[in-house]
């Protein structure tokens, strides 16, 4: 069993890797805005992967347009995987916005803002 979880581990990284590197060579579009792929969670049967990117940067609706750009271009990332990576089966892709880091930024504006206004009393 640890085996297969050292396996999905490894799987998991190298799309991150990829995925990152694809998304950093313009196969989207999102001037202005960083997008980051933060985890990928993979099936154990390895056919479906889960992608969990951090847009930071433009508005609400320009993030809508690049999940939805991320979506377009899916099956662009999985021949990209297929090709640099070689598996039997590349997994299908699906991602999700992941608003882990946008919360943790919030948490500290919050905790900043609080912290300036005790010293100013």
């Amino acid at each position: 069993m640890a085996e297969k979880v050292d396996r999905l581990t490894r799987v998991n990284e190298l799309l991150k890797r990829e995925l990152a590197d694809d998304i950093t060579r313009g196969l989207i579009s999102a001037p202005g805005m960083l997008v980051s792929v933060t985890e990928v969670k993979t099936s154990v049967d390895l056919r479906n992967a889960t992608v969990y990117v951090s847009i930071f940067g433009g508005t609400p609706s320009d993030k809508e347009r690049v999940m939805r750009e991320l979506d377009r271009v899916r099956v662009d990332f999985q021949r990209s995987i297929a090709t640099k990576l070689g598996f039997k089966h590349t997994p299908v892709l699906y991602f999700k916005r992941d608003f882990r880091q946008e919360k943790g930024d919030r948490v500290l504006e919050i905790l900043n803002g609080a912290e300036n206004g005790s010293s100013d009393s």
